[in-house]
């Protein structure tokens, strides 16, 4: 007895291939129209505050205490080979490289991609972006260009935040508590943190993701079903697929940029 029919499967595959070239084409329009974004620079303004102002409580509160931890486990695994005083440079490549971008790209992805979600899924069940559309109005010139714009902007600036912060927290921790030299602490650092290697590598995976996550938030919520069920399932996929993406892409790139 069969199960399921080849119809059945023909008829999945061909419609998730509509939906992966319906989102390139958003995204291409996405792009293109950078210039007219940048015209009216007050609507994505306003979407910075909202995503930005509203997520730094969370990230800074995170990035302090990831340094904290950084800065005990890091002080406790150097101090076995002698080397505390590298503490300084352990916790900034942690942070600049690899958890400043991942981790503040998880918790935009939970903060802003949601109220994203659910903020373009309730103006669809509203008939929002339909009224606009009678209008003569194009919603995703006005409604989602700011928003996307918005978002590649905001989540750098959050991920310098985020690592800038985890270092106040890992000098609190390894000066103030444990009492490494602070000299050694700050010149280990300034020392073997490479601006264009360490620093230059987190900013390029700070704003791929800021591109990843802002677009996976307005794909499910302008493609999410207008019923409140239909709204919270896309919320939740946005949460799904921008974490997996996050942690994909952060191999991808951490291979290609340390492999050159």
């Amino acid at each position: 007895m069969s199960w399921y029919k080849p119809a059945d499967v023909g008829f999945a595959v061909r419609a998730k291939l509509a939906d992966i070239g319906a989102s390139a084409r958003l995204f291409a329009r996405l792009m293109l129209l950078l210039p007219a974004s940048l015209k009216r620079f007050g609507l994505v303004r306003d979407q910075i505050h909202f995503l930005g102002n509203y997520s730094l409580a969370i990230i800074t509160v995170s990035g302090l205490f990831v340094g904290f931890v950084l800065g005990l486990q890091g002080y406790y695994t150097l101090q076995r080979y002698g080397s505390s005083e590298a503490l300084g440079l352990l916790v900034a490549l942690g942070l600049v490289r690899e958890l400043g971008p991942v981790i503040t790209a998880l918790l935009f992805a939970g903060r802003a991609g949601t109220s994203l979600t659910a903020e373009i899924g309730l103006m669809k069940a509203g008939e929002q972006l339909s009224a606009m559309e009678m209008m003569a109005v194009d919603p995703v010139r006005r409604i989602l260009a700011p928003r996307f714009w918005a978002g590649v902007i905001t989540m750098p600036l959050l991920a310098a935040v985020f690592s800038a912060v985890g270092v106040v927290g890992g000098w609190i921790v390894g000066v103030l508590m444990i009492g490494v030299d602070s000299g050694a602490f700050w010149s280990q650092m300034q020392g073997g943190v490479d601006v264009w290697l360490d620093v230059g590598n987190g900013v390029i995976k700070s704003v791929v993701f800021g591109f990843t996550v802002t677009f996976v938030a307005l794909v499910q919520g302008f493609n999410a079903q207008p019923t409140p069920e239909g709204v919270s399932r896309a919320t939740t996929r946005t949460v799904v697929v921008a974490s997996l993406a996050i942690l994909g892409l952060d191999f991808i790139l951490t291979a290609l940029m340390f492999s050159i």
